[in-house]
């Protein structure tokens, strides 16, 4: 058998293991459009647009804005509690790289009520369970046994690239790029090192418009994510559910899409609604199924 076949059982394994996970954990499977009216405003993300005989539309980037008007839309009929995961492809203009494709698969679920810590427990057991609990690199043994280690986003700026709290937070408001250039040339190769997988957690709240701001601090956002032998699974957040401040970020979001001179995406009305109407609390994370795998 050939090592393209090899990889080809190995994947189909992975998701039948995803979905044997979820479903014995309560999830409901759902499926939301790909094509769609926004497809969302993140400055850092490139969308497909498709004409339509209608309007324009475009290939949806993930399916967080479908997925959460099906919690909004469940609690507003009395189902306060929902447990959603879908397997979908997602779709990124100009991202083409190493780990980088601009068609991909991505794993999203929410828990709904939950919070960012339950998420993170989901996410490191169905790691876990996929690995087997260790990643073979060469010689080298990943371990990947719950409960994986925590660091904060200020704590790896700190000991991997010799800048403070207070300066980290400086450059992620002012200088983005020397931001990410910091954490992709000096943070990340040191978590590569790790014989461990580890959660980096509490973004700088500038980096996570999507995610609430912690109670501790406001300067800081619940998002994290994933890292195991230095690749990047996931991007989690406990969920921003407040109508007002979303929409004030996504204005934020378009102004400064304009100066960067990126495409002006439409502010989904729907999501906005879905929002005003109730959403509960709630915590999701995305997952590259291609990097699990």
């Amino acid at each position: 058998m050939t090592a393209r076949h090899d990889r080809l059982e190995a994947r189909a394994r992975v998701l039948a293991d995803v979905r044997a996970f979820f479903d014995s954990r309560g999830y409901l499977e759902v499926e939301t459009p790909c094509l769609v009216p926004s497809p969302g405003l993140d400055v850092h993300l490139a969308a497909f647009e498709v004409a339509t005989s209608s309007k324009n539309r475009y290939l949806h980037t993930s399916p967080e804005y479908q997925m959460k008007r099906l919690l909004s839309e469940r609690a507003s009929r009395g189902e306060p509690s929902s447990r959603l995961y879908q397997v979908t492809r997602a779709y990124r203009r100009d991202e083409l790289g190493e780990r980088h494709n601009p068609e991909f698969t991505i794993l999203e679920f929410y828990r709904a009520p939950g919070a960012m810590a339950d998420t993170m427990r989901d996410t490191e057991q169905l790691v876990a369970k996929v690995t087997g609990g260790e990643v073979r690199l060469g010689e080298r043994r990943i371990a990947t046994r719950p409960p994986f280690a925590r660091m904060t986003v200020a704590e790896a700026f700190a000991a991997y690239a010799d800048v403070d709290e207070e300066a980290m937070l400086e450059l992620a408001t002012n200088d983005e790029d020397t931001f990410y250039r910091l954490l992709v040339e000096r943070v990340e190769p040191r978590l590569a090192l790790r014989d461990d997988a580890v959660f980096l957690t509490h973004y700088p709240a500038t980096q996570a418009s999507l995610a609430r701001k912690t109670e501790h601090n406001p300067a800081f956002a619940e998002r994290y994510e994933l890292y195991v032998a230095g690749v990047e699974l996931c991007n989690g957040f406990g969920e921003l559910t407040c109508e007002g401040e979303q929409r004030a970020r996504f204005e934020k979001d378009l102004e400064q899409r304009a100066a960067l001179g990126l495409p002006l995406y439409p502010i989904d009305e729907r999501f906005l609604e879905a929002l005003a109407r109730g959403l509960p609390p709630c915590s999701g994370n995305a997952i590259g199924l291609d990097r699990l795998a």
